[in-house]
């Protein structure tokens, strides 16, 4: 047998084909990329029509039509040039834009050349639109009105068809009713309600009252049967409600308490007792303890009682004493942001401790620090 061994080709093949870069062939129908486009002109009388090279007059820039320019502004006018009064502006119909360019402006009742000018007539700018039919409101919000229970609430029970009107069960959501109807609802409904539960919370520092943020836990995560309170009256009834994880949902507070402060806080799944708390037309006294730092006057003790305002908005009247030396006791009827400590600050002094004791007539009384209780029965806001 014989072997033959081949040689490798070496790189100095100075050949035509080794030295020659390989070649794209290029279409012949489409311009040379390495050098610029020719400008491209159509006469002003020359209509558009399907043989012209829309494509091409797209690639170029017309110089003699300065409607055809790039560098214009909004108006039409161009950038080395003074901006055209509004009176002689293109409108839509001849330039198809106006100022300034909008994505849904027509959507959204957008007109032509009012764009933030007349507020009146723009209906993104309109106010609340009042009641379509305020003689026959919706029944949910007649039922809210009424005391019977939250709007979430009422839509539940009148799907579950729990209510009647004027003797006729309904079961439509959105129904509209009298003021003067009268409004039932069954046992079925007031069973659900009686299920349904509210909690005192003695609230630490270091807890939101709502959703968790920066890292910190919120109120109701203390919410769990080895927090609650073992005196609590209802664990020693003749027939003791004992804890279930229903409870939690739908739970939600009722009103505030800052993450540095201490004492009554509110969670309840009744729609009632959360308006009753925190609704717009709440009167119901909050009472607080706060420890301060500073002097205060006579004149500005009389500042807190009434006087002061928030954010340009006058605060409601107060009722703002001494406790001790250093403890000042107020009762509000509103909880603004914040409130006790901006107020305090107005007045030159500095909060160390807030705590709250007493909501409606329920008091926080011998509640340890991070426990909770029922609502008793017996208690109303």
């Amino acid at each position: 047998m014989t072997t033959i061994k081949l040689s490798k080709k070496t790189t100095s093949d100075t050949s035509p084909r080794a030295t020659k870069a390989p070649v794209r062939r290029t279409d012949p129908s489409k311009r040379d990329r390495t050098v610029a486009p020719k400008p491209v002109v159509r006469p002003q009388s020359e209509p558009i029509n399907e043989g012209f090279d829309t494509r091409a007059l797209e690639q170029t820039q017309i110089s003699q039509s300065k409607t055809s320019q790039r560098n214009h502004r909004y108006d039409g006018s161009l950038r080395d040039e003074a901006p055209r009064p509004k009176e002689s502006r293109p409108t839509l119909d001849d330039t198809g834009r106006d100022t300034p360019r909008r994505g849904g402006k027509m959507r959204d009742g957008f007109e032509v050349g009012d764009f933030n000018n007349d507020r009146a007539s723009n209906p993104m700018f309109a106010p609340k639109p009042l009641p379509s039919n305020p003689d026959f409101p919706r029944l949910s919000k007649r039922m809210a009105e009424l005391g019977f229970c939250s709007r979430r609430e009422a839509d539940e029970w009148i799907s579950n068809g729990w209510v009647k009107v004027d003797g006729r069960i309904i079961d439509e959501l959105g129904s509209r009713v009298a003021m003067n109807a009268k409004i039932e609802i069954s046992k079925d409904a007031e069973k659900h309600q009686s299920e349904i539960v509210t909690i005192i919370l003695n609230k630490p520092i270091g807890y939101v009252s709502g959703q968790a943020e920066d890292g910190y836990d919120p109120a109701i995560v203390l919410i769990h049967p080895d927090n609650q309170w073992k005196d609590d009256p209802l664990l020693h009834h003749a027939q003791p409600r004992e804890f279930q994880r229903g409870f939690l949902k739908g739970l939600a507070p009722a009103g505030r308490l800052d993450i540095d402060s201490t004492g009554l806080l509110v969670l309840t799944q009744d729609g009632r007792v959360a308006r009753h708390l925190i609704g717009e037309d709440s009167t119901v006294e909050k009472e607080y303890l706060v420890r301060v730092e500073g002097d205060l006057s006579y004149n500005n003790l009389d500042l807190l009682n009434h006087g002061l305002s928030l954010d340009g908005v006058k605060l409601k009247p107060a009722k703002v004493s001494w406790q001790n030396e250093d403890q000042l006791r107020f009762v509000l009827r509103e909880g603004r942001k914040r409130q006790i400590r901006r107020m305090c600050e107005l007045v030159g002094l500095k909060v160390l401790g807030l705590k709250r004791i007493r909501i409606g007539s329920v008091t926080l009384g011998k509640l340890p620090m991070g426990e909770w209780r029922y609502l008793r029965p017996e208690e109303k806001f």
